[in-house]
């Protein structure tokens, strides 16, 4: 499209998503002097991010430093080569160099605006014991936070996690609380949450955390910066003048509107979870259908299309960022969140056989589900528990031993007194699953799982029971009656999509950028390919590279969209 005689608007950088990536981007234009809007097509702020655990994992984080704890460049890119592994452009070595060396940066940049962190202490990297793993983690999190701070903005922010638990609960937390009456340390983790939660209400805060907490925080200080961020204002098309990007059409109000970027458009609007056209033509043959997606609401997609047919590149079409949950999402938290962690707990497929180790990172599960289902059926599978399991743990809110109210009525939760008896109500091959239950009790009762290596990672065992012997992830099922929920490979979010380079310019087929077109986020195919190196490791590569993508736009020497009677330093009128 040719550029119009008139623009509507006029700043130097037009944002599309108002997830952490576009708030990054936003904060990073507004900090060095420059105009920004973020554009946002629902009418809440804060993408999947908001709705997220808010964490981000950064590998040489200044708040890592702080504490003593070695890190180092050379061990973090040690650890993709190990993990990631080659996976074509998107994970090159310019941009692993990038996302390495930028992210201590964007956090030290945000902690200069306010915005605080804590790390996750020991939360794992989830492939802790390869080369360059980190036991006690690299993921941090924003300090709870109160939200009333924003004002008339509050009503206008995605609610997070811990707004479904009603619990002022960190994220670094939930592992912990799930096991508040299984050791001293998990019970005073739980009191801390209660007291808080308790505390905030008497003095009638609101009291954020997670993903909220995040988004809170960076929204206030966009507010505070003048930059607009507005809601129900869908991006309708790319403007471009000779091949260069220099506008967005968006609808706002109910009109039509064309902002003119002078510096350039980032698109930050996550992936295409909920358009069935596009998983229908890119993903393989019986991949999970939309319907089975929880990801943003807002991931359908549109951005990416108009990129795509401006000749962007993509790469990880097919992929996605792998969740397994219960069939119609009931039960996930006990039996999800916590079960396949747990002693007492294994996924099995029709055959009534494992194929997985179940406490590894839901990305692993999610593939594994799909891979094992090319020879016995896996999608769904089903996490298989005995009564045990039941009886050693709180089940969401509730004390240990209540499961939630209906579940079984519902048939959403099928009980047997024998495992050949609850084959039958899952149509599970019975011979199967009693061989396979019986050879892993074996192993189990010395804490070992030799077909799968469940428990001899740190992530495992910071994930499981601190409070069962000898090994915190495994345990025998031994107790009648035994129960079973059907598992499907959800997803949070696809996780390929544009290629970019180090400094997220999108690229054309022909490898080269796309004049004025930036792009981060799950719209891309993300640095950490087809793994997830650690607890946030997609935010942060939303946020670095839009932290990344804002200092390029509005370097002198990059390609400017400006003309000489531009004021560049007017921010753009609300």
């Amino acid at each position: 499209m040719s550029e119009p005689q008139s623009w509507d608007h006029e700043v130097d950088l037009v944002i599309v998503g108002s997830g952490g990536g576009g708030m990054v981007a936003a904060l990073a234009a507004a900090d060095a002097g420059a105009s920004a809007i973020v554009l946002e097509k629902r009418d809440l702020i804060g993408g999947s991010t908001a709705m997220s655990g808010g964490v981000v994992w950064v590998p040489v984080n200044p708040l890592l430093a702080a504490d003593g704890i070695s890190d180092s460049y050379d061990a973090a890119l040690a650890h993709f080569d190990a993990v990631v592994g080659d996976v074509g452009p998107c994970s090159s070595p310019e941009r692993r160099d990038a996302f390495l060396t930028s992210g201590p940066e964007m956090v030290t940049f945000l902690q200069r605006l306010g915005i605080e962190f804590e790390r996750c202490d020991g939360y794992s990297d989830y492939y802790s014991d390869e080369v360059g793993g980190l036991a006690r983690g690299r993921s941090l999190e924003p300090r709870p936070w109160d939200g009333r701070q924003l004002g008339d903005l509050l009503p206008r922010l995605q609610p997070g996690l811990a707004a479904g638990v009603g619990l002022a609960v960190k994220t670094n937390e939930v592992r912990t609380l799930a096991n508040w009456n299984r050791t001293p340390t998990a019970f005073a983790t739980a009191t801390r949450v209660m007291l808080r939660t308790w505390l905030a209400k008497a003095l009638r805060r609101k009291l954020l955390t997670n993903g909220a907490a995040l988004i809170g925080r960076m929204l206030a200080v966009a507010a505070e910066r003048g930059v607009p961020v507005w809601t129900e204002s869908p991006a309708t098309g790319l403007v471009t003048d000779g091949g260069v990007v220099v506008g967005v059409e968006a609808s706002h109000e109910g009109r039509p509107v064309r902002i003119r970027a002078r510096r350039g458009v980032l698109l930050a609007a996550g992936g295409f979870s909920h358009n069935a056209e596009m998983r229908a033509r890119f993903a393989p043959p019986g991949r999970t259908p939309p319907k089975w997606s929880i990801a943003n609401p807002g991931d359908t997609g549109d951005a990416l299309q108009s990129a795509i047919d401006l000749g962007a590149q993509t790469d990880l079409m097919d992929e996605a960022w792998w969740l397994p949950t219960p069939r119609g999402g009931k039960f996930g938290h006990t039996t999800l969140v916590d079960a396949r962690f747990r002693p007492g707990a294994i996924f099995v497929d029709s055959n009534g056989r494992r194929f997985v180790n179940e406490a590894n990172s839901y990305m692993e599960i999610g593939r594994a589900m799909y891979a094992r289902d090319e020879t016995a059926r896996a999608v769904p599978c089903w996490l298989v528990f005995d009564d045990g399991y039941r009886r050693r743990y709180s089940h969401g809110l509730s004390r240990p031993g209540k499961l939630p109210k209906g579940l079984i009525e519902s048939g959403t939760l099928k009980r047997a007194d024998t495992i050949s008896a609850l084959a039958g109500e899952c149509g599970i091959d019975a011979a199967g699953l009693s061989a396979e239950i019986e050879q892993f009790n074996r192993n189990a009762a010395h804490g070992a799982d030799p077909a799968y290596g469940r428990g001899e990672s740190a992530y495992n065992r910071a994930m499981g029971d601190p409070g069962h012997r000898p090994n915190p992830s495994i345990g025998p099922l031994s107790r009648p009656p035994y129960y079973a929920v059907e598992v499907v490979p959800s997803d949070i979010g696809t996780c390929g999509g544009l290629v970019t380079d180090a400094d997220a310019q999108v690229l054309g087929v022909d490898g080269r950028p796309v004049g004025g077109l930036y792009a981060t986020g799950n719209i891309t195919a993300t640095v950490v390919g087809r793994h997830y190196l650690g607890a946030g490791a997609s935010i942060a590569n939303s946020m670095v590279f839009a932290y990344r993508a804002a200092r390029h736009a509005l370097r002198p020497d990059s390609h400017p969209n400006t003309d000489s009677d531009s004021d560049s330093d007017e921010q753009d009128e609300r």
